[in-house]
This record gives C-alpha cells, structure tokens and sequence, in this order.
C-alpha cells in the first residue's frame, strides 16, 4: 500500500493539472486540490485498500469544483495570468488563439466544462464520466454536444465580427 505522502509526491502535479482544466484557474486550482487532500489525507488507509487512489481522487476534485461552495467563484472573471518569463519560442498567433479557447471555455456551465475535460484530457468513456458527473450516459453526449455546439457558435461569432472589423 502506498502511503499519502508518495501519492501526494507522485500524483500532485497531475491531479493538479487536472483540478486546473476543471476550473481554469491555477490558483482556484490549488485550493480545490489542498481542500480535496485534507479530506483524503484523514481516510487514506482505507482509501489506498479499497480502490484505485487517483480515480478516489480526480472523483473528490471533480465533486468539489462541482459543489455548491464554489459556485461563488463562478462569478469572478478568469484572467490569464502573464508568465514572468515568457517562451520566447511561442508565436504570437499560439497564445491568442489558446487564450482565446480557455476564455471560450470559462463562458461553458460547469457540468459542460467538466464533461469536456473529462473525455478529451483523460479520455474517459461516457459511462465513466457519467458515473463521475452522477447523471445517465445520454445526459452525458447532451452536455458534450452543447458545450461544443457553444463553443463553436461563440468562436464563429468572434471570427465574424473580426471580419467585420478587419
């Protein structure tokens, strides 16, 4: 059995970049995955027996990204953070149209995001994720399939009005 700390050693940063995808935010981020870990840290021993840790894990930040308590947060604006030492190999170009994407991201309802995150950062099937969001593999492909429809519409209405101005 492994212990907490070669967990936490070994899987934090992902399961930070995971809490990151969820919420967008790296410092919304942070907090979620320490809240997440202190809660986890007190049943470790039977945690760590009874099933894989890290999907435990990744459950418990998703739930608490998808709490009641957070949904405060949603209502402050994301701001990209500029880096203090910038890439200097990345085009221009890559970073607009990425920021561009995230603040797309930021407009979609939490279950959505979520969703999305799921199947195409860990490649989850429908069932999983369905089981992870608490809700049928059909509302699943729904949430898929609106969040990209949104997304789509509000990149094809920002690619229009670039036209119009440009």
């Amino acid at each position: 059995m492994i212990s907490f700390d070669e967990f936490v050693t070994a899987r934090g940063p992902a399961l930070l970049r995971f809490g990151y995808l969820m919420c967008g935010d790296r410092h919304l981020a942070e907090d979620i995955l320490q809240e997440v870990l202190a809660k986890v840290y007190r049943r470790w021993s039977r945690i760590a027996r009874t099933e894989p840790p890290e999907a435990y894990v990744r459950r418990a930040i998703l739930h608490q990204y998808l709490s009641w308590r957070r949904r405060r947060a949603s209502t402050e604006a994301v701001v990209a953070d500029v880096p203090e030492h910038p890439d200097p190999g990345l085009m221009a170009e890559h970073v607009a149209v990425r920021d561009e994407m995230w603040a797309l991201l930021g407009t979609l309802p939490r279950v959505q995001r979520a969703v999305l995150v799921l199947r195409y950062y860990l490649d989850l099937p429908d069932p999983e994720i369905a089981d992870l969001v608490g809700c049928a593999p059909a509302t699943v492909r729904v949430h898929a399939f609106r969040a990209l429809g949104a997304l789509r519409a509000r990149l094809s209405e920002h690619l229009t009005a670039e036209d119009r101005s440009g």
